[in-house]
């Protein structure tokens, strides 16, 4: 029998995950009137995920089983745990701090502060990779909020700085 990785047994999970989903959103009730079906938005954001999802699956079986003599040990005591858990320790950090600035930054400002400072806190300050953190931060974070403030009508949290709701 062929072993195969971790990230294969993830993706199929994953996969499964999916499923479970997609056949769940056929439960939700249809109203009786002339709306969009409240069952399109997961069922389109649970397609997106089944795709990648596929993707994932598809490049864990290129990459093979995974090497054994190749795994990252840990150091042991309390530094080596911080050492060893670096980067979900900054996420989480981060994120609370995130949630902290929010009632003076906004959702807008605030989201893409973080994104831009995350994405630079793991995956480096150069000045190209500046850039590059500085266009994802102000497309995906202004994107998003555009289409949930302006075509969704969702009210996001406003800071004192930035106010989009105010006339």
């Amino acid at each position: 029998m062929a072993t195969v990785n971790r990230d294969t047994y993830v993706a199929i999970f994953l996969l499964l995950f999916c499923g479970v989903f997609i056949d769940a959103t056929f439960d939700i009730r249809e109203p009786d009137y002339g709306v969009l079906m409240p069952s399109t938005w997961p069922r389109v954001i649970l397609a997106v995920m089944t795709v990648l999802s596929m993707i994932y699956l598809i490049q864990s079986l290129k990459a093979g089983p995974s090497n054994p003599d190749c795994s990252t040990e840990r150091s042991p005591g309390f530094v080596g745990f911080f050492v060893y858990w670096r980067n979900p320790i900054i996420c989480f950090v981060m994120f609370f701090f995130f949630l902290w600035s929010l009632p003076f930054l906004g959702m807008l400002i605030g989201g893409v502060s973080f994104v831009f400072l995350l994405m630079c806190m793991l995956g480096g300050w150069q000045p190209r990779q500046l850039a590059v953190h500085a266009l994802v931060a102000v497309f995906a974070v202004g994107g998003m909020w555009s289409l949930f403030t302006f075509g969704l009508e969702v009210m996001l949290p406003e800071g004192r700085i930035y106010n989009p709701y105010a006339s």
